[in-house]
Order: structure tokens, then C-alpha cells, then sequence
């Protein structure tokens, strides 16, 4: 994320795309509530009609997988109507002329045809996009999880650049992290091609500063992403799995697939704060682990900010927090870890990692601080690339429309999409263990429109079997126009009506995100 959460407040546009922001990010969608009530302009652009359009001047209501059509179509108007920022392209960026190029292919009446958003909102976006000085994107796993999730982000990234919106307050691109810590995991290293603090693994002189201060020789060659390791479970390569905070039989997809997998592993460590599907059904060992209000440490949030997490309760039973098991799994290893507390561990992060280096438990316990934070004395950054990218020129990239991997036809015939609730998280390993949330939504569903659902006779509520290639589920129809016709929608929550049994495991060619958004199915009433 590029700028801060507090800056939406002094937004004066703010395009959403491929983000239900009010049920997957309510607090942060208090702050866009609060700019739109302020007189802020907010687009969004997602196939369903989301509880944030009710506010939006604009909702550009897309075909699911059509995204790179739609962003080029506005940088079409932007190009063809001379609304670049041209001061900020001849000084910071490069290969606009050939992202140019490409964009001029894509006007906005052929981009109608795909992707159904009407021109003239395509047009009117685009001009209040580019003329808006405070004018901001933020988007979530509705653009990234697509085989084109990495086309998705480089397009958004074209379009933030092309118009200048970049190193200044209340712009930029933020991507809005789907889980509290999830950016605290990445800026550990917790990603096959990185260290932390994003120092890359095949990197001679960053192997060699990993390799001094552990006392070890660090791989050069990057690990597995999870689609190499599913797929790996399968041909032999992946033999063992150790599982943290995740249920992989129910967030992976095509999880009939993967289930096959982990049946054939020879171990399996689960190390969680409750039993999880995968847990229970597969894990040889159980490992419980501290939940966060039982272990101290840091958290990063979606704004790049670290923050203190202090111990409230002691951890029930044999439950330890993460950092104390793994030491001592690393001690059986005949590893020499003798860390004694969480500030030991990240003053090491800290030393080894030139973004966070600043970062100190003694200037983190009231407010935190952004990274990149490089000394003590600096005050981390609220927003990136004042001045100039980092890099030293902004890299724009010409992509091309590319089709999702499945579409609908005449055997399945509507695109579901799948993702989140207010009232669930994740697995819902957690949250359905809560009564209050469980009476507000205790079971799953399936949004269709009642067009479609009229054409095959099935009532409100009604119980019906959703289908693909790869298997059927039941769940409750749920009449709504909020979803199109031909597309429907489905939580990932619930373990007995698992959608990932009907997505299929076709990821993006470069880091391998699964295409979540895009799958074809059929609905049916349930016979008899």
C-alpha cells in the first residue's frame, strides 16, 4: 500500500476495483464512508452490486475476468484525450510509448462489448480519475486472484503512473490486505523468492549477509509457491507439509484434488489455536499455538505499519506462542536458536533488513511505525515515492487482455465468483465457533439472480446443487439483482458446502494465485 489509511479520509476520488471493502475491510471502509460523506467521488468496479455503491457516483458493474479490458479502456480516454500527466512521465517513468501502444487498441465501445460496463461511465470515470488531484486506487483479491492477477496489478500500476497519482498524500495504489498480519508475513520473508524485508534470495551480496549472521550457507535458488507445493504433493516432490493458521482442504482450490494430495503425504504438522479441517482429517501432529492476545509481538497492517502486540491472558494448556515452538523444533533440528523474547528476534530482522531498520521496540510502544523506516531518527513513511519512485524511474508494462482460464458454455453455463462475508473470516475456523455471528449466518449460500434462477424453476431459498468439472456441493439460493445475470456468488466459509471443491487450480503463470473469480458452473434444483 502505497499511502495511508488515514489519508482516504482526504480523498478527493477513490476508485475501487475488486473489493468489497465494506464487509472484507469494514474499518477501513469507515474512512471512505467518511470522505463520501465529506463530498469525496467513490467509483467502484466489481461485478456485483456491493453495499459501497449505494455511496458510488459510478459502479462499473464488469464481467468477472475482464478487468485488464476495462483499466485499459480508461487509460484509452486518459491517452486519447490528453489527460497524462506528461510532466511526471518524462521524469518518472518508462515505457509509456509502449503502454501507449497497446491502449489505444482498447476504446471504450469495444471495451462495453466485453466487458458490458457502458462507454459513457468508462469515459466519465477515466476524466474525473485523471483531472482529481486526490485521486486514489485501492483493490483487493478481486483483481489479484485471476490467472491475469499479475496483468490486473501492472495495469492499475500503468494508470496510477500515467496520471501522476503517486508519491503524494490521499493517491496511489493500496492494495488492502485480506488478513491482519498477512503483510506482517510477507515483510518476514514468508515468500519463496524473498528474505525480508523483500532482499531477494538469489541475490549474491543479500545470500551472503543471511549466510554471516546465521552461521549458515542460505539457499541461492528460490522455494516453492503453494500452487508448486499442491501440485508437488502429487508427483512426489512435496512428502511433508507444516501447516500455520492455515486450512488448506478448504482455502486451496479444487480441494477434492488437493484432499488426494494430502492423503498421500507421509507427515503432516498442523500448528494452530484450534482443530481446522486439515487438522483434524490429516495432521499426524498437533501442534497449539498462542492466539494473539496470548503472546507478545508485532503485527504490520495493511499501511505498512508495525505495531505492538502485548500479552493480555496466559495461553491455555500446552499452547505456546509460534515463535517458542518453532525454536524449539529448530533445537531437535540440532539448530543453535537461542532467541529469549520477540524484540530479540525483530531487532535481528531489523539489522538484517535496510527498510525496517529504524523499527525499535522503544519507539513502537504507543502509535508504530511505517516502513520504510531507515534509522532512528527517521519517522517512517506515510506515503512512498515522494519525489521520485524508489527505483528511480516508475517501469510501466503493455498487457494485453487476456481470457480467464474457464467460461461459461453450454454444459456450464454461469460464472461463479467466490469470497467473503462480514460476519465470517477465512476457513471460519474462528468465527463459527462464535454464537453471534453463527445466528446472523449459519450455513452456506449461493447469490443468483432471479432471472437465472426462474429459467430453472428454483425458489427463494430453496436448497440447490452447484456444479463444475471438478464436483457439486449443495447450498441455499439466495434470489438477489446484486449479482448479473449469468454470474453468481458464494462465500468460502462453510466446510460443508465447500466452494473450492468447484474451482478449478489454474493459477497466474508468474506467482501462481488461483483463479477464485472466474469459474464455470451450473445451478440445478435438488432432485426430489
Amino acid at each position: 500500500m502505497t499511502n495511508s489509511i488515514a489519508e482516504i479520509e482526504n480523498a478527493d476520488f477513490m476508485f475501487v476495483i475488486g473489493s468489497n471493502t465494506t464487509e472484507a475491510h469494514p474499518v477501513i471502509a469507515l474512512r471512505m464512508k467518511k470522505a463520501a460523506r465529506r463530498g469525496a467521488t467513490i467509483v467502484v468496479a466489481d461485478p456485483r452490486r456491493i453495499w459501497l455503491t449505494k455511496l458510488a457516483k459510478y459502479h462499473l458493474q464488469l464481467q468477472p475476468g475482464t478487468d485488464v479490458w476495462l483499466i485499459n479502456a480508461l487509460m484509452n480516454v486518459i491517452v486519447t484525450e490528453d489527460l497524462v500527466n506528461h510532466d511526471y512521465i518524462r521524469e518518472h517513468a518508462e515505457d509509456y510509448d509502449a503502454v501507449k501502444e497497446v491502449v489505444l487498441r482498447y476504446p471504450p465501445e469495444e471495451a462495453e462489448k466485453i466487458t458490458g460496463v457502458p462507454a459513457d461511465l468508462i469515459r466519465k470515470t477515466a476524466r474525473e480519475y485523471a483531472t482529481t488531484d486526490r485521486a486514489g486506487v485501492y483493490y483487493t483479491l478481486g483483481i489479484t486472484e485471476h490467472t491475469t492477477g499479475v496483468d490486473n496489478v501492472l495495469s492499475l500500476c500503468n494508470m496510477v503512473v500515467m496520471t501522476g497519482h503517486l508519491g503524494r498524500e490521499s493517491t496511489g495504489m493500496n492494495p488492502l490486505r485480506g488478513q491482519n498480519n498477512v503483510q506482517g508475513a510477507n515483510d518476514m520473508g514468508n515468500n519463496p523468492i524473498y528474505h525480508a524485508g523483500y532482499q531477494k534470495v538469489d541475490d549474491p551480496e543479500v545470500r551472503k549477509k543471511f549466510s554471516d549472521a546465521w552461521g549458515v550457507e542460505v539457499p541461492e535458488t528460490p522455494g516453492y509457491r503453494l500452487d508448486q507445493m499442491m501440485t508437488g504433493m502429487h508427483d512426489g516432490r512435496v512428502k511433508a507439509f507444516y501447516i500455520m493458521g492455515e486450512d488448506p482442504i478448504l482455502s486451496e482450490p479444487d480441494s477434492n484434488h488437493v484432499e488426494k494430495g494430502f492423503a498421500g503425504l507421509e507427515f503432516v504438522v498442523c500448528q494452530d489455536i484450534f482443530m481446522s479441517e486439515t487438522a483434524r482429517r490429516f495432521a499426524h501432529v498437533v501442534l497449539p499455538a498462542a492466539c494473539f492476545a496470548e503472546k507478545d509481538g508485532t503485527f504490520t497492517n495493511s499501511e505498512r505499519r508495525v505495531q505492538m502486540c502485548r500479552k493480555a491472558v496466559e495461553p491455555p494448556g500446552q499452547a505456546k506462542p509460534d515463535w517458542e515452538i518453532l525454536q524449539a523444533v529448530a533445537r531437535r533440528f540440532g539448530a543453535d536458536w537461542n532467541y529469549s523474547n520477540p524484540e530479540e528476534i525483530w531487532n535481528e530482522v531489523a539489522d538484517l533488513s535496510p527498510r525496517f531498520a529504524g523499527i525499535r521496540y522503544d519507539r513502537i510502544q504507543e502509535e508504530g511505525l511505517q516502513w520504510p523506516c531507515w534509522d532512528r531518527e527517521h519517522p517512517g513513511e506515510m506515503f512512498m515515492h515522494e519525489g521520485k519512485p524508489f527505483r528511480g524511474k516508475a517501469r510501466m508494462f503493455p498487457i494485453e487482455y487476456r481470457p480467464p482460464h474457464e467460461v461459461a458454455d453450454a454444459e456450464y453455463d454461469l460464472t461463479m465468483s467466490t469470497g467473503r462475508t462480514l460476519f465470517h473470516y477465512n476457513a471460519a475456523t474462528q468465527t463459527r465457533r462464535v454464537s453471534g455471528l453463527t445466528a446472523k449466518q449459519d450455513g452456506a449460500f449461493i447469490e443468483v439472480n432471479p432471472s437465472d434462477a426462474a429459467v430453472r424453476g428454483i425458489e427463494p431459498d430453496e436448497k440447490v446443487v452447484i456444479s463444475s468439472r471438478r464436483g457439486a456441493i449443495q447450498a441455499r439460493a439466495e434470489l438477489t439483482t446484486a449479482v448479473p445475470p449469468g454470474v453468481v456468488w458464494m462465500p468460502m466459509h462453510f466446510a460443508e458446502a465447500r466452494a473450492n471443491e468447484l474451482t478449478h487450480d489454474v493459477g497466474d503463470p508468474e506467482i501462481g494465485t488461483p483463479e477464485y473469480k472466474v469459474t464455470a458452473v451450473r445451478v440445478e434444483k435438488l432432485a426430489g
